[in-house]
């Protein structure tokens, strides 16, 4: 028999890898939905990712390993930068620390500042219309 350096482990679709923490981003993926007030269907729907998926990261990943194009879609999904996820996974990176602070985080926050502004626009031009029309009929 020929002497062989061992192998290397060969990387699969299943089980753990040392150092992540899937309970880290259970807690991160709970956190945010509860602080956005959705459910598991509605963050399935706007991620793409099944509901299943979804229920499996929020219990500590546990089962098949989770693959990173689904943190990133979920990671979006919930207005956060694309590796958001995946530095908690690997860096245990909480969801509320400053440095998970991104330019995507600021953008996606100031988009809703403009969709509020504007439907308050709409809101007061409906206003002045209705003030204006009931001045002509006194």
């Amino acid at each position: 028999m020929e002497d062989r350096e061992p192998r290397s482990p060969v990387y699969t679709a299943r089980g753990a890898i040392a150092g992540e923490d899937w309970a880290a981003v259970a807690d991160a993926v709970n956190q945010r939905m509860a602080a956005r007030r959705i459910g598991q269907q509605e963050l399935a729907d706007i991620s793409g990712v099944s509901v299943s998926t979804v229920r499996q990261i929020q219990h500590g990943g546990k089962g098949r390993r989770v693959q990173n194009k689904t943190l990133i879609a979920l990671a979006r999904a919930l207005d956060w930068s694309d590796d958001h996820l995946i530095r908690v996974l690997v860096d245990n990176q909480l969801s509320d620390t400053p440095d998970a602070t991104t330019d995507r985080e600021i953008l996606a926050g100031i988009d809703r500042i403009e969709q509020r502004l504007d439907d308050v626009c709409r809101r007061l031009a409906a206003v002045e219309e209705l003030v204006t029309a009931q001045a002509a009929n006194r």
